[in-house]
Order: C-alpha cells, then structure tokens, then sequence
C-alpha cells in the first residue's frame, strides 16, 4: 500500500492530470441516469445529518444535460429511495442504524422521499424508478431499459460519489456500459470520500469529466 500525506483531492488531481489508463469513451448513444436528487440528499437547510453539496450548482448541471439528452431524443432516468413504513423492504441494510434520519426511514411519500424542487422531470419521457440499494440496477427495469433504447454509453449524476452513484457506475461496467461520471454533477458528504471515489473511478470503473463533455458530445449528437 502507497502511503502520502496529499489529500484526497490532490491525488485526484494528480490522477486525472496523469491517466494511467485509456479512457473508455463515449460510444454512439448515450442515457443519462440521475441518481437520487431527493430532499433526503439535496436539502442540507431540511435535512442536516444525511444531505450534502459539492459543487453549488449541480442541480443546475444535471438538469442542463438531461434536458440536452432529452431535445435529442436521448433517454434520462431519475431514481429516489424509500422504504415501507415498516422498513420491511430494506433489508439487512437497514438494521445498522434506527434513527429518525437513518436510510430505513425515508418512507414512501415523504418529504425526504421527494425528489428536490429544482429537479426539471419531464414525465411524459423520462423513466423514473424508486429503488431499495445502492445501484440504481439493482432490481428495478433500467437494465432493460437500456437494453430496450440500445444505449452502450451511461452518464452518471447524483449522490452521493462514494455510495450510490459509485455502486451505479459499478454496475453498468459490469453491464458492459461505457460509463461517465461528470464531476460538477455528483456529490458526497465529505470532499475526503468524493475525491477519493472519484479516484478509483477513473482508475477502473468510469470516464470522470468535465461536465462541458458531455455538453459538447450532446451537441453533435446527430441521432
């Protein structure tokens, strides 16, 4: 094991100044999936002990690609969590914590299970999934989904880094997804475990960008 005494933001720095590794690219059509920009995980001023902000103006980002995507005829995805009012449905999960803001108690229909106000959700097009995990594959339709709109590239946006946009990115490697991460659109509780998972990101699992690439790629998308 590698020992240093930077932070986990200048490693990071370091490693995409550096790339060890070809990147994977995008391929010839995208989805992009916006994983939980819920009241839980975006209201820091509601819910101080579970919300984060990284960057000020991510919502504004993901909101600005989706739309892109969406204009295109791309295909964008939002997920939120929630659990039954009994937490029957969150599994071992939910047996660390039982709190009044532990993760088994953001209920169907509740504040926290609301996605933020700020989120533009076309739900006429968009798909929209509640979901248990982490990943936002694990058990709901976006696997076939994907398969169903022939996308081989995914863009990943939510929160937070380290958990469930990690475990998102993770999954769609092992779907066989070209994956990218745009920096300025996820976002974790700590800027120690969001630079270090957007690290190991880039090292192995994901395309960690500048959110004007996706930007720019959405632009010559011919369709």
């Amino acid at each position: 094991m590698t020992r240093s005494d930077k932070t986990a933001r200048e490693i990071f720095e370091e490693v995409r100044a550096n790339p060890a590794r070809a990147r994977f690219g995008f391929g010839e059509k995208l989805a992009v999936i916006n994983v939980d920009p819920q009241k839980a995980y975006t209201r820091p001023d509601l819910f101080p002990k579970t919300a984060y902000v990284t960057d000020p103006d991510q919502l504004d980002h993901i909101n600005a690609i989706s739309a892109k995507a969406r204009a295109k005829g791309l295909p964008v995805v939002w997920t939120h969590v929630a659990y039954m009012e009994n937490a029957a449905d969150a599994g071992v999960w939910g047996t660390r914590t039982d709190t009044p803001d532990s993760l088994q108690n953001i209920k169907y229909g509740s504040t926290r299970h609301e996605f933020d106000d700020r989120v533009e959700i076309d739900a006429t097009v968009d798909a929209v999934y509640t979901k248990r995990m982490p990943s936002a594959f694990f058990e709901t339709p976006l696997a076939s989904f994907l398969v169903w709109h022939r996308v081989d590239t995914v863009v990943i946006t939510g929160g937070s880094t380290s958990g469930c946009v990690r475990a998102t990115a993770v999954d769609a490697l092992s779907h066989g997804y070209r994956t990218i991460v745009p920096m300025e659109c996820v976002a974790d509780k700590h800027e120690s475990y969001h630079y270090a998972n957007l690290t190991d990101l880039q090292l192995k699992y994901a395309d960690v960008v500048e959110v004007k690439e996706v930007h720019e790629w959405l632009d010559g998308y011919q369709g």
